[in-house]
Parts: C-alpha cells; structure tokens; sequence
C-alpha cells in the first residue's frame, strides 16, 4: 500500500555547516527525494519465526501490574506510579497517567529517548485516554546493573548474544505494557496505540511488527534502522558505539540483522505516522526513512528540517506534528 506523504517537507530548512559545527555532514549527503528511496536491507530468513517465538512467549507472561498515588502532579491527570514483571522476571517501573474528566475510551504506550524518562508527558494530544510510560529495562525506573544506564554502553549489553542481547528485553518490556493495559483496561482491546521518540522510535518499530494487538502507531526519529547502513555513518548518538564494536567485531552485524527496524517494518501492517529528519546528527535520517519506506500498511510521514538539534522551526515544526497527532490517535 502506498502511503500519504504529508508534513513540511517542501519547506524544510537544512540547518547549514557554520551552524552546526559537526566534523562530518548530519544529512550524510541525502537529499529527500534520495532518503524516500533508501531501501530496508534484506531480512535474515527466520526472522519472522525468532520475533514470533519471543512474542508468544512474552504473552504468556502475567505482568502483575502493582499502582499506586504518584507524587507527580498534574490538574489534567490522576497520576499512578506503575510496577510490573517484563521477560526473565526484570521488574519494569513507569507511570500510568488517567483523564481526570473522562472515563478511559482507549490507551497509549510511551516509549522514550535513550536519555531515560524522569516524568511523564502530558502534552500528548490524546482525549479520554489512559497513557503508560514504562521505562526499558536497564534505564530509569527501570535500572538493573550489570545494564548500564550511559546509552553508549546500554546499546553494546550482550550485543554479542542474538538471544540476550538487550533490545530484545526492551521490545519485550512494550510487549508486557500492552498485557498491562489490558488487565486493568481489558475494555480498550483494539483501542491500543503506541508512540515512541528516538530509542523508543526503533524499539517501537521492531515490536510493532509482530504485536497486532496494537492498532496503530507513531514512531517519531527513529533508530535501529538499516544497521549494514549505520556502522558506516559517524553519529553523535549511541549509534557511535556499534559503529565502533563493527570496527573491531563485524561478525555483529549477524545479531543486528534481527534487530534491524527497517526490516521489521516490512511486517508492519497497522496504520503508522512517521516522524522523520533531514538533518540528524545522533540518528542518521537514511535510517530512518528506511522505516518508513519499509512499512507495509497505510501510512503518514511526517519530515523535521532537523532531529536531535536546536534550531529556530522547531517549535512551530512540533506544533504541526501534534496536530495531526491528534487526528491520527482520535482514529484508535
């Protein structure tokens, strides 16, 4: 199916070099018209069968989510601090955020940044909704040493293991969110959505492949996309420190090519919106747009003139996206 293109991507400002002062080119010489182009790389054969086995296992799991009053306050949500079980029993903190002047209607998993999550989001431009914010194994809430917390050294934990490798533990813990939604929602079955930045971008486009008990969803930046790709491009990003592991060990590429986001997308055939930058020094744009090219089913995309940068169209830029956030959700 083809996919609507829509945003500002015919007005885009690629920020230029005297403005950024990166030692190398955060467009990596992509163009749009070349970034819709790039193709997701070719899936490992069992791709589908390694995914599908953990999900099933990962469903099986009683999450036992426990709640309690948060301290964190707002006028416009009841606010509940969130514990509940993930994969290979790893405890998973969060919060749970309730309309205070609406019964829930339908639900929403927040992913986050590699930069963890202090709070919860309460911008989201979502009505009568419950929103879960987990924090992934190893981050946060969620910190469990020997997993490092620096998202340099958090992306390489067991990175060397297909099946231990931690990704794999962060898609399961958004599998286990979903379970927890409907154990204490059971009525927003099919009403399920999910939205995740940067880290929770990737994590998202992986479990959204294999999990259809999410009804659409919006990946905002991106990564984990195309890795063959990746390693051969310098980030400012956690991305830097596969791009050095694959120098000295490039047998790892064998274990990214299952978690490769863009070849996950293939899979993907619920309703997505895609945020995607031009300009990105910590998430390389051709990575991005590798997943977007790469989803199946019905699309959107959106275009940032830049990711994971400051510049003057930001804000205007985010208060486009969340208006037609706010479309794309009120469809759960």
């Amino acid at each position: 199916m083809t996919g609507r293109r829509r945003g500002i991507a015919s007005g885009t400002q690629i920020p230029r070099p005297e403005d950024h002062g990166y030692p190398f080119d955060p467009t990596y010489g992509y163009g749009l018209a070349e970034l819709l182009a790039v193709e997701p790389p070719t899936a490992p054969d069992d791709l589908a069968a390694f995914w599908g086995g953990h999900y099933d296992a990962a469903t099986r799991i009683d999450p036992k989510p426990r709640v309690q009053r948060s301290a964190f306050r707002h006028p416009d949500w009841h606010a509940l601090d969130l514990r509940y079980t993930s994969t290979d029993g790893v405890p998973i903190g969060g919060w749970l955020l309730l309309p205070r002047d609406h019964p829930v209607e339908r639900a929403l998993v927040v992913g986050h940044g590699y930069g963890g999550r202090e709070e919860p989001d309460t911008h989201l431009p979502v009505d009568a909704t419950a929103l879960l914010f987990p924090c992934f194994r190893g981050l946060s809430r969620s910190a469990r040493p020997p997993i490092s917390q620096d998202p340099n050294w958090h992306v390489l934990h067991d990175i060397d293991r297909r099946e231990r490798y931690v990704l794999r533990g962060c898609v399961e813990d958004l599998w286990l969110a979903v379970s927890v939604l409907l154990a204490l929602f059971p009525w927003v079955e099919g009403r399920i959505g999910y939205a995740g930045i940067s880290f929770g971008g990737g994590i998202g486009g992986l479990a959204l492949a294999w999990d259809t008990r999410i009804a659409r969803g919006h990946l905002s930046l991106p990564t984990f996309g195309h890795h063959p790709l990746r390693v051969t491009l310098p980030t400012t990003g956690s991305g830097e420190a596969v791009r050095r592991y694959h120098a000295a060990n490039p047998d790892v590429l064998d274990t990214l090519a299952y978690y490769d986001a863009a070849a996950a997308a293939r899979h993907i055939t619920r309703p997505m919106h895609i945020a995607a930058a031009c300009f990105d020094p910590a998430v390389p744009p051709p990575g991005q747009f590798a997943i977007y090219n790469a989803v199946a089913g019905r699309k959107q995309l959106f275009t940032f003139s830049a990711g994971h940068f400051d510049y003057p169209a930001a804000q205007q830029e985010e208060r486009v996206l969340l208006s037609q956030l706010r479309g794309f959700f009120a469809e759960l």
